[in-house]
């Protein structure tokens, strides 16, 4: 059970206190809600660009990295298509620090042409070598484009393209800012060797007066549902042939969210899984297989991902794949089996509660979808779970009319 407590600025923030005082430690975490799905179609990867922006000056700070380790401190951060998130562990007679820092950079980042080119090159060389130049490095370009007819899911978080970011405009740049990083559109949680009137304390003297700015008020198309199969063939310089499939299913706070992360981890998640088991280790048609969920907030995928050994052919990997999937459409699972799963789940939300930086992040993370408590609910969900919740997931999700699939062959020299 994590304990926590809310309150909110009269500024809009957000935030809330966990004291946990058996770590010498205090995490500061800050959530803006803004990812990629926020962004203009022809204006992607601006949330990516500010996570690097966010590190390169404000009005009283020139490197905040420098500062945060003179205090004996940690901080990095990341973007996905939901939120972006920065945050900073230190020892707890320092937290002013990491409070004083992202206050400074909510309140007065610099956004110059100086700094805007800086973090632009280095956005661009980070796309060239984790998609232009990466085998299977625009796969989920191509797999995102597939599955999202409507949504904003329909490009990945480090943008569209490339030239999205070589050409942002510094006036557009500032607009993304003051549209998306203010107090009312933010999240802060302190996790750690803090009471919560200290925390109080602090967090007004640091935040409190910040301008409110626009609450920004998120209106997405909404990705009707998938009628037919959609499927992509492409070809590059790759290693090995390889297949994508993905299917659509429930939002990130739906119940069917969690029966679906255990559908998952069944179909491929350890040497011992279905597809793992059966179609690598016994039939070798797979060098590689894997079977996830994204998690996104809004309804995202279940993905099924595989490098093929040297010679099969893909169809026939993909009629192997259906066949597994069948089983588990028409045949329930055992109790041993699902019991097997839900125990590892179990075992990583236990651990994740072990560490004061990982509460703050899920704090933060849950409040940002309005489900708060369900950071002390998941277990009781994932408990109740039954062979029959598996088999109706399976069959309502694994179906040829909600499948997305990508085949990325072996282009021959």
């Amino acid at each position: 059970m994590i304990a926590y407590n809310k309150f909110v600025l009269e500024n809009g923030l957000r935030v809330i206190v966990h004291e946990d005082q058996s770590t010498p430690l205090v995490a500061v975490n800050v959530l803006y809600d803004v990812g990629s799905r926020d962004e203009s179609p022809d204006m992607t990867g601006f949330a990516h660009l500010f996570e690097h922006l966010m590190f390169s000056g404000s009005q009283n700070v020139k490197d905040f990295d420098d500062v945060v380790q003179r205090a004996g401190g940690d901080s990095n951060a990341f973007t996905n298509n939901d939120i972006t998130n920065f945050y900073t562990i230190l020892p707890a007679q320092n937290i002013e620090t990491a409070l004083y820092l992202e206050s400074d950079r909510m309140n007065a980042l610099k956004i110059d042409q100086h700094n805007l080119d800086i973090q632009k090159k280095v956005v661009v060389e980070e796309f060239k070598e984790n998609c232009s130049n990466t085998p299977y490095g625009d796969a989920w370009h191509m797999v995102s484009a597939l599955a999202y007819q409507q949504h904003s899911y329909a490009w990945p978080t480090i943008g569209k393209t490339i030239e999205h970011i070589q050409f942002a405009k510094l006036d557009d740049v500032k607009h993304f800012f003051k549209k998306h990083y203010s107090p009312c559109n933010a999240i802060l949680v302190v996790s750690g060797n803090i009471s919560v009137n200290k925390a109080k304390e602090l967090v007004n003297k640091w935040f409190a007066d910040i301008p409110k700015g626009e609450f920004y008020h998120r209106k997405l198309n909404q990705e009707p549902p998938q009628i037919s199969l959609k499927k992509k063939l492409t070809k590059a310089k790759v290693p090995m042939d390889a297949i994508y499939m993905c299917f659509h299913v429930a939002e990130r706070k739906h119940v069917d969210y969690y029966a679906t992360d255990l559908l998952s981890d069944i179909i491929c998640n350890g040497k011992s899984s279905r597809l793992y088991s059966n179609l690598l280790k016994e039939k070798k048609l797979f060098s590689y297989i894997d079977a996830y969920i994204t998690g996104s907030s809004d309804p995202g995928l279940l993905v099924i991902e595989g490098k093929l050994s040297e010679g099969i052919d893909p169809e026939l990997a993909m009629t192997e794949i259906w066949k597994e999937i069948d089983k588990i459409k028409s045949q329930p699972i055992s109790e041993k089996e699902l019991q097997k799963y839900k125990n590892k789940i179990e075992s990583s939300l236990l651990f994740s509660e072990s560490n004061i930086m990982n509460k703050a992040f899920n704090l933060a993370y849950f409040e940002s979808i309005d489900a708060i408590d369900l950071i002390n609910e998941e277990l009781k969900i994932y408990e109740q779970i039954d062979s029959a919740d598996i088999q109706r997931i399976a069959q309502q999700v694994l179906v040829p009319e909600n499948a997305n699939i990508l085949v990325y062959e072996k282009q021959n020299p």
